[in-house]
């Protein structure tokens, strides 16, 4: 198969969805594998590396995009990408359609089978590929709070550890899967007070001793909440409903109650945001003051990263990038049941609940698609 690998063209992604590595994988595979002239290089690879690996350069994007049959991405694809798909087009990326209908109904017009790295499950009803950038997004969300707490970003000029003398901030992260687990043992390592909000109680337990009270586990009540808004220094917004728009948690009227430079990082914001008051911002322009409260809204975090959340992108996607190249889409998705929740869009038609309810369309079982 033709594996094409174009490079990002969101503002400020720097990753790349194969790293040199998992180029010569395919190759080993017999596969053709080319990559968009300078597609690694945000990322710390650059053409020579992907030659030296076997793979093909392409300067001509549209020739890159028109030879391929399998297309390889990190982020959604933007409108001049979405113009290029066609029904001979596999693409394999993530997508988060249920905050996008535009793109959703791009997809569906292209005929193009579009497979969301998202919602592909394991055997513990986990998301293996979403998981590697969870916790690259976890963790980058309290060191970008922390820096959203100074002054000269518009915070009220809190260190979250504090020093000798002086408390440290108080952290709350709502979400205790894996994104709020990351971003609650980076707060907790930074020194902070920390809580994580869920409502899982069985998830409260396991990170209660996971943790042996360091970090504080509070089920995720109205009261709670309300609590965590008036107290909490910096709010992590961690919820994730898989393929689903994330639930508003935090709205506007709650802001009055939080304390004046306080910080709502929302790493929801790729799914819709949990906070009311969040829109999707850029690594150019990452923060923005709603009624006093700084909000940090980047919807593509781990990209700031992107040599590290390449590799961890790649180790996570590599099995199923060969599977699709060795067997085709659709063998591929018939042999893995934890696959399939990944077709999210196939020839016009919507296969994933989440973004059928989403829009209002009407849903086609992906498992009639597959055994067709």
């Amino acid at each position: 198969m033709h594996v094409a690998v174009p490079k990002e063209i969101k503002n400020h992604e720097y990753r790349v969805a194969l790293t040199p590595a998992g180029a010569r994988e395919l190759l080993e595979h017999d596969h053709e594998v080319s990559v968009q002239a300078g597609a690694g290089e945000g990322a710390g690879f650059d053409d020579a590396d992907y030659r030296a690996a076997g793979a093909r350069i392409e300067g001509d994007v549209d020739a890159l995009w028109q030879n391929a049959g399998l297309i390889l991405k990190v982020k959604e694809p933007q409108p001049e990408e979405v113009a290029r798909l066609t029904p001979e087009h596999t693409l394999f990326t993530y997508l988060h359609l249920a905050a996008e209908e535009t793109l959703t109904r791009g997809l569906m017009q292209s005929g193009a089978t579009c497979i969301a790295y998202e919602t592909v499950i394991d055997g513990r009803g986990g998301l293996p590929l979403l998981a590697p950038m969870s916790v690259v997004a976890g963790r980058m969300a309290v060191q970008a709070g922390a820096h959203s707490l100074e002054k000269a970003q518009g915070g009220a000029g809190v260190l979250l550890p504090g020093v000798p003398g002086v408390a440290p901030a108080n952290v709350s992260v709502i979400g205790g899967g894996v994104v709020g687990e990351s971003a609650a043992r980076m707060a907790w390592g930074l020194g902070a007070n920390v809580r994580i909000l869920d409502t899982s109680l069985a998830r409260l337990t396991e990170l209660d001793n996971r943790y042996q009270g360091a970090i504080s586990t509070v089920y995720a009540t109205t009261e709670a909440l309300d609590r965590a808004v008036r107290e909490s220094d910096l709010i992590v917004g961690a919820v994730l409903l898989p393929g689903a728009a994330a639930p508003k948690l935090i709205s506007r009227a709650m802001l009055a109650d939080m304390q004046p430079g306080s910080v709502l990082v929302d790493v929801a914001i790729d799914q819709g945001g949990c906070f009311e008051t969040s829109r999707p911002t850029t690594h150019a322009e990452p923060i923005y003051v709603v009624d006093g409260i700084v909000h940090y809204c980047v919807a593509n975090m781990p990209g700031a990263v992107a040599r590290t959340s390449a590799q961890a992108l790649t180790n996570a996607t590599l099995p199923f990038v060969l599977a699709l190249a060795d067997k085709g889409w659709k063998q591929a998705l018939a042999d893995d049941p934890h696959f399939l929740p990944g077709l999210n869009v196939h020839k016009g038609q919507v296969t994933y609940q989440a973004v059928a309810e989403a829009f209002g369309l009407e849903l086609t079982d992906p498992a009639s698609i597959v055994s067709a």
